[in-house]
């Protein structure tokens, strides 16, 4: 099969085979736009675009939990930054990096956000 029907089949029809291969590409692919983005500071596709990458290795790795690869990028959290960038310590804990994809995604953050400032639910954030 080729590398672009590969990637448009879904994860529930894929075959160890087929998992294995798309799990290698994503690897390359997602560490290649690393560090385009991280390194460069010269990202090649949209934030929404690169979060599918990593959706999709996720969900197969999820089905296929044998076919985790050492340098799956679910191991490792984007790149060394680029040089111009300084280090920066957080004045309050950063209290989430997912992605929130739907209204419940964003309830349930601020919900955690209030539960750890100590909040009720009528005091503004």
């Amino acid at each position: 099969m080729a590398s672009d029907d590969l990637e448009r089949k879904p994860v529930e029809e894929l075959t160890p085979e087929e998992a294995a291969a798309e799990l290698a590409r994503l690897a390359k692919e997602i560490a290649e736009h690393d560090h385009h983005y991280y390194v460069e500071d010269a990202p090649l596709i949209s934030d929404a675009d690169y979060d599918a990458l990593r959706r999709r290795n996720a969900a197969i790795e999820a089905r296929f939990p044998d076919l985790m690869r050492p340098d799956s990028p679910t191991k490792r959290v984007g790149a060394a930054a680029a040089a111009q960038f300084a280090k920066v310590r957080h004045g309050a804990p950063m209290l989430s990096l997912n992605n929130a994809l739907n209204a419940e995604d964003v309830r349930d953050f601020v919900a955690r956000v209030r539960r750890f400032l100590g909040l009720d639910e009528a005091a503004p954030l």
